[in-house]
């Protein structure tokens, strides 16, 4: 079995985030008067963090981060505390068969900024003569990975409009992953598309459809070019238990015999 790492890094130094990370440490040797002061104003233990190999005890780090931030599965909460679906699942409620299955790659490096529709994703099933199945995790390699660290990233790729979103929740998908910022178009492209036809539709139209029906997205992986293939590999991408949560970070991994 080979593992290939579907997931981008949380890295607080980076230039551009649309919610900077704030990522503290306390070194070992700071761990170990941390824990001696501790000691002494909770316990009233006199410790001597001397003793210790080196003088160190254990390093801790402390980050400030939302739960969008990084490789991240977004679950029905994040859409809507309102809808028709009844009251909507947070990330710890989701049945964990939903976050282990067999993966589907879609190419739609092709596109231009905006959304792909049905039709487009139905010409990318033809290609790899393959359609989506219940349990499969569909994976939309747009590209946008590439532009990690840059503002490009969050301005120019591509999403699913509501009919695309539509097909695969129809063929019995639940876990919809994307390389991009977001699974909907660039916020500044979907403003400038509504201020022009007034359509309503054009808004977050794939977050949107998980107020209708319950599924989850995958948003910011990275490496999905690097898949060999369009199929014959497994995706694993549990997402961190966070309590009332309307994310949580996860480690996507591809396997492949």
């Amino acid at each position: 079995m080979r593992y290939l790492d579907l997931s981008s890094t949380v890295d607080a130094s980076a230039e551009w985030e649309a919610n900077p990370v704030e990522h503290t440490i306390l070194s070992p040797a700071e761990g170990a008067e941390h824990m001696a002061a501790q000691l002494r104003e909770n316990w009233g233990i006199d410790f001597d963090p001397a003793v210790l190999p080196m003088g160190e005890m254990l390093s801790l780090d402390t980050l400030t981060l939302t739960t969008h931030t990084g490789t991240h599965v977004d679950a029905p909460s994040h859409y809507g505390w309102k809808t028709s679906a009844g009251t909507p699942r947070h990330i710890d409620e989701l049945p964990l068969e939903w976050f282990h299955g067999p993966g589907v790659v879609l190419d739609l490096t092709w596109a231009p900024t905006g959304t792909v529709n049905a039709d487009d994703l139905r010409g990318q099933f033809d290609v790899i003569g393959y359609q989506p199945r219940p349990g499969d995790i569909v994976l939309l390699r747009t590209g946008a990975d590439a532009l990690v660290g840059s503002p490009k990233y969050f301005t120019d790729f591509t999403g699913l409009d509501g009919s695309a979103t539509n097909l695969l929740l129809d063929l019995g998908i639940r876990v919809i992953g994307t390389d991009a910022f977001s699974l909907d178009a660039p916020f500044a492209h979907m403003i400038a598309q509504y201020a022009e036809t007034g359509d309503r539709g054009v808004l977050w139209p794939a977050h949107f459809a998980g107020r209708e029906r319950e599924y989850c997205q995958i948003e910011r992986l990275a490496n999905l070019g690097a898949l060999p293939a369009a199929t014959g590999f497994a995706v694993s991408c549990f997402p961190v238990k966070i309590s009332g949560a309307g994310a949580g970070w996860t480690r996507a991994v591809a396997m492949l015999e």
